[in-house]
C-alpha cells in the first residue's frame, strides 16, 4: 500500500487511540524522546549548512498564500519662500511644495511544502551499534538547508540582474563585468567596486554582505594585500581560524552552495513553484520558479561571452522570504511496515524586494588555482 494514501494510524507518536505496544506508556515516551532528540538534530544541521537564509528580510505569516513588502521612492527638500503655501501646487513661485513619493508593494507567494523524508527499518536499528536516527537526522536537516540556501543564492541573483524598477524612475540591479574572481587582488578590486556601486544606489552600508566560494574565500585570507592586511592586523581576520570578517565595509561568508547557482545551474523541481524572481531579467528562463540560466550571462569588456558568475554581494534589503510553516519534523511508526517514518518540512516562498541592494559580479577566469 502506497505511503501516500495511508489512513491515520492509531497509535501514532502524535496521535490517539489504540496503542501498537503492550508496553504502552513506555512507547509512547519513548518515541517523543526519539522525535525530540531527532529534532534537533534536524534544527542543528539545518542552521549549521546554510549560510544565506540571516541575510535577507523574513516575514512570518500564520496563515494565508502570500504577503506584501511596502517599496516606496524617495522624498524632495526645497526651500521655501516666505509667505507661500506649502500645499499651494500653483504657488507664485512655481514650487511644488509637497513630495510626490512614489510607492508600489511587492508581493511574495508561499511555494508547496518543502519535504525531506526517510523510512527507518526496526531491524536497522536493533542490527546497528550507532545512532542510525541521529545521523539520518543530520541529513535530513542538511538537504533542506542546501535547498534553501541555493534558492536565496538564485534570489540574490536575480535581485542584481533585474532591470525593472520598482516604481518609475527607481533603481534596479547591478552587474559588474569582466571582473577577475580568481585572484586575491582580483577579488578586492571587485569588492571595492561593490561598495561603490551601492554607495552610489544610496544602500544602507549597514548590513551588507557578499558571498564567495570557498576558493574565492581562502584566497582572500592567504594573499598579501593591504586590504586584507589592515583586517588581519587590527583582529577581524584570523588566518589560523580560517576567517575574513570583511573587505570594504562588506561582511564575508563562503559557501559551497553558490556553485550550485552558476552556469545553467537548472533544477527542475526549482520550477514548481509560486515565485519566479528571474522574470524581471535578461536571463528569464520562462518564470521557471527559481531558475535563471545564468550561461553567458553578459559580454565582458572585450566582448566575449563570460561563462561563469563570480560571486554575489548585496544588502539585507535585497531579498524577502514569506515563512508559513517553519523548520518541523515529525514521525510516525508504520506497524505494517515495522519501520518508521520521519519527515522533516518547512513553508515559505522568496522574492526580489529591491533591486539596487545586490550586486551580481562575473568573472573572466575560469582558473581553479
Amino acid at each position: 500500500m502506497a505511503l501516500d494514501n495511508y489512513p491515520s494510524i492509531p497509535g501514532k507518536v502524535n496521535g490517539t487511540g489504540a496503542r501498537l505496544a503492550n508496553n504502552a506508556t513506555n512507547f509512547a515516551a519513548n518515541n517523543a524522546l526519539f522525535l525530540k532528540v531527532f529534532s534537533g538534530e534536524i534544527l542543528t544541521a539545518f542552521d549549521e549548512s546554510n549560510v544565506a537564509k540571516d541575510l535577507i528580510m523574513t516575514r512570518t505569516i500564520s496563515s494565508g498564500k502570500s504577503a506584501q513588502f511596502p517599496v516606496t521612492g524617495k522624498a524632495e527638500a526645497k526651500y521655501h519662500i516666505p509667505g507661500e503655501d506649502l500645499l499651494n501646487t500653483t504657488s507664485a513661485s512655481g514650487r511644488d511644495y509637497l513630495s510626490q513619493i512614489a510607492h508600489n508593494e511587492k508581493v511574495i507567494n508561499i511555494d508547496d511544502m518543502l519535504v525531506a523524508s526517510t523510512l527507518i527499518p526496526r531491524i536497522d536499528e536493533v542490527k546497528n551499534h550507532y545512532d542510525l536516527r541521529s545521523i539520518y537526522g543530520k541529513e535530513l536537516g542538511k538537504a533542506l538547508a542546501k535547498r534553501l540556501d541555493i534558492q536565496i543564492l538564485k534570489t540574490m541573483f536575480a535581485a542584481g540582474l533585474t532591470t525593472t524598477a520598482n516604481y518609475t524612475g527607481g533603481p534596479t540591479g547591478t552587474q559588474l563585468l569582466s571582473a577577475d574572481t580568481m585572484t586575491a587582488g582580483g577579488l578586492v578590486e571587485a569588492l571595492f567596486e561593490c561598495a561603490r556601486s551601492l554607495d552610489e544606489k544610496e544602500v544602507p552600508s549597514d548590513g551588507r554582505y557578499a558571498i564567495l566560494t570557498p576558493l574565492q574565500y581562502y584566497k582572500l585570507l592567504t594573499a598579501d594585500s593591504t586590504a586584507i592586511n589592515k583586517d588581519t592586523s587590527s583582529g577581524s581576520a584570523d588566518a589560523a581560524k580560517g576567517s575574513i570578517v570583511e573587505v570594504a565595509g562588506i561582511k564575508l561568508y563562503k559557501s559551497p552552495h553558490l556553485e550550485g547557482v552558476q552556469v545553467g545551474a537548472l533544477n527542475g523541481d526549482d520550477g514548481n513553484v509560486a515565485n519566479s524572481p528571474f522574470a524581471n531579467t535578461a536571463v528569464n528562463n520562462d518564470d521557471a520558479g527559481y531558475n535563471g540560466d545564468l550561461t553567458g550571462l553578459a559580454p565582458t569588456q572585450s566582448g566575449a561571452d563570460v561563462g561563469n558568475v563570480g560571486f554575489v554581494a548585496g544588502h539585507a534589503s535585497a531579498v524577502g522570504c514569506v515563512k508559513l510553516l517553519d523548520l518541523a519534523t515529525e514521525s510516525e511508526y508504520l506497524i505494517e511496515r515495522q519501520s518508521t517514518l520521519f519527515v522533516a518540512k518547512y513553508a515559505m516562498g522568496l522574492g526580489v524586494l529591491r533591486p539596487e541592494s545586490s550586486v551580481v559580479v562575473n568573472t573572466t577566469s575560469s582558473a581553479a588555482s
